[in-house]
């Protein structure tokens, strides 16, 4: 009787310590499981909020950009309507000096006064043309000497255009995320517009296949890094796709602050300089 209750009894054990031992091995891979869940969790979160940081920074630009047109379009239009206004006030003149001029010499020397004083007006208008156009030079002869003689550079409409095609800043057609090859052209390029803080910068991305947006979106792409990277000013920076024709590519445009020109002429007219 004694034999059988140690047998029964070893067994017992026998089964107490496998089952412990499973139970273990069960509670060990449940942790795993669960520690592997966890870092997989943190994993996704990270990556969210890495999208989530991307999606703020595009809707500031898209505002900032949005933003920058609707001052240009308010100021085109009040130009606009200055200028025609400054048009029908010059006919209007006109009409009274063919009628005066005929009964009194003395509105004859009056409207020649006028004139003498527009022409002043005009010369102020062609020295600051001048002068931009001299500044173009000196911006020109800057951009070759840091890009080198075989650089796409041209001027256009008194705005010196560097530009680059897709393949080396984007690596295709499609992208809109700055290759890291590009990282030296942008660097060049931030050197020539800090030499020049005076300037107002265009970047236009074109587009032959008319996918505007993409175009609009690599030109943001490389607004962003040169704010980002080298401190460019923001304020200087206008962004803009469009239709290309036959060309695609990116082109920094570096030209006058022309809202400043606007300003400054109209100054010149209202005061009478």
């Amino acid at each position: 009787m004694s034999l059988e209750l140690d047998g029964t009894g070893h067994l017992y054990n026998t089964i107490m310590k496998r089952s412990l031992l499973l139970f273990t091995i069960l509670l060990l891979c449940a942790t795993a499981a669960i520690a592997q869940k966890k870092s997989e969790l943190i994993a996704e979160i990270a990556e969210l909020k890495s999208e989530l940081q991307a999606t703020k920074m595009e809707v500031l630009d898209a505002r900032k950009n949005e933003r920058i047109s609707v001052e240009k379009a308010e100021s085109y239009e009040e130009q606009v309507k200055e200028l025609q206004d400054a048009n029908a006030t010059l006919l209007k003149n006109l009409n009274s000096f063919a009628e005066v001029s005929n009964k009194n010499s003395t509105a004859i020397n009056q409207a020649l006064g006028s004139l003498e004083q527009k022409e002043k007006q005009l010369k102020s208008i062609n020295n600051a043309i001048s002068r931009n156009d001299s500044t173009a030079i000196v911006v020109l002869t800057n951009a070759k000497q840091t890009l080198g003689e075989n650089a796409r550079i041209s001027v256009s409409n008194g705005a010196v255009v560097i530009s680059s095609d897709l393949e080396t800043l984007f690596g295709g057609s499609s992208n809109t995320e700055v290759a890291a090859a590009a990282e030296e052209w942008l660097a060049k390029i931030s050197k020539i517009l800090k030499a020049n803080p005076d300037m107002a910068i265009t970047i236009e991305g074109l587009t032959m296949t008319g996918e505007i947006d993409v175009a609009a979106n690599q030109a943001n792409s490389v607004a962003a890094l040169l704010q980002k990277n080298y401190e460019i000013d923001p304020g200087r920076i206008i962004t803009l796709g469009r239709d290309g024709n036959f060309k695609e590519g990116i082109n920094v445009k570096i030209h006058p602050k022309y809202q400043q020109f606007y300003l400054m002429v109209r100054e010149n007219m209202k005061n009478g300089h």
